[in-house]
Formats: structure tokens, sequence, C-alpha cells
């Protein structure tokens, strides 16, 4: 989950809690304490709803997963928020005497700052949960991150081993050059030493028939 919608979130929570709190106050109150308390708790409103606005646009640009969640839990804050609009609406839509007040608050007041507290209460809870859920991703993602840099830990081997064994390669292939070129000069010593020998057995023959001809001459 994102670090500033939680921000955001944390900071709602606390106002509408506080929102709240103001409400039930504005009822024993009369007279411009409670117009001042109102107009009080109409500014928290504000202040609320661009808390809202905020995460709503925060969370429609996280990832689709994600932004489902969020934007579910967004939906139970709006409501949270439309409650207290309509408390705030109720306190204020007239000088009722103090026993219109108390019967307004023992008939629905009270109910309705129960349900918004027991709400809060249930959107704490499902933030736990979206907590816990938020940290297993941030797990998952650090195990995909870890798998990651082993991956590409393997592949720098395998490019290492891929160049010595080029490396490698080239060198047999040196040696394989060498090779032919010592064949070769072998060859031409053969050759020579074959050609030596028979210029050497031709001068043999030539020296071994001038001998014969000379004893012929000297014995004739």
């Amino acid at each position: 989950m994102s670090n500033i919608f939680e921000g955001y979130e944390r900071q709602y929570c606390e106002l509408s809690s506080n929102l709240s709190r103001k409400c039930t106050a504005a009822l024993s109150l009369d007279g411009e304490k409670k117009k001042q308390k109102i107009s009080e708790v109409k500014a928290g409103l504000e202040d609320a709803e661009a808390l809202i606005r905020k995460m709503d646009l925060e969370a429609r640009n996280l990832q689709p997963n994600v932004k489902a969640v969020l934007l579910a839990k967004l939906r139970e804050y709006k409501s949270d928020l439309n409650n207290l609009k309509t408390e705030v609406k109720r306190i204020g839509s007239g000088n009722l005497n103090s026993a219109a007040r108390d019967e307004l608050l023992e008939a629905g007041m009270t109910d309705a700052l129960m349900a918004s507290g027991d709400q809060r209460s249930r959107l704490m809870m499902a933030t736990e949960r979206l907590n816990h859920s938020s940290d297993r991703i941030k797990d998952s993602r650090r195990t995909m991150l870890e798998t990651e840099e082993l991956g590409v830990s393997i592949l720098q081997d395998l490019h290492q081993q891929r160049q010595s064994l080029l490396h490698a390669h080239n060198t047999l292939h040196g040696v394989d050059d060498n090779i032919g070129k010592s064949k070769r000069v072998l060859t031409a010593i053969s050759r020579r030493m074959n050609r030596n020998k028979w210029m050497i057995s031709a001068i043999i023959a030539v020296l071994v028939v001038a001998i014969i001809l000379i004893l012929y001459f000297k014995l004739k």
C-alpha cells in the first residue's frame, strides 16, 4: 500500500473522530457557542473532503489490485463523511429547546453517533487487515527482488563462463593454426631432405661410375 495513502487515511480517521466528538459537544450548547462549534465542524468537514480527494487521487495511481481495495475503503469513508454531514445539518437545523434537544438525542442522535463510531471501528479493523495484506505484499515483493537478484547473478556467472569458453576456443584455434604451420614446416623440411637424399645418391652414383671408369682405363 502507498505510504502517502496511509498518511492521508490516518489523518482522516483522527479528524473524523474529532468531528464526531464536536458534534456531540454541540448538542449541549446554545446560541453563539453552538454556532461556533458547528462552524468548526463544517471547516473540519471541508478538510475531511480534501483528504478523501487526495486519497482518491493517490489510490487511482496505484496498481489495479491495490487500487480496487483502496477505492472500496474510500466508499466507506465517504459514507462516514456523509453521516457526519447529516448530523451537522440536524444539529444546526433550528433553535431547539432543551426538551426537544433531549428528545432528538434520545430518539436518533445517540444511535447515529454510535453507528458512526461502530462504522469507524469497522474501518479501522479493515485498515489493520489491509496493513497486514500490505506487509504480505511487501514480503512477496522483497522475495521477488531477491529472486531477481539471484537470477541476475546467475546470468552474470553464465556470461563469465561464456567468455571463458570463447577465450578457450580462441586459444585452441590459435593452437590449431600453430600446429598447421608446424606441419607445413615439417613437410617442407621432409621434402628438402628427400631432395638432398636423391642428390647425394646421384652424386655417389656418378662418383662410383667415375671410379669404375678410371680403374678400367688404368688396368687396360
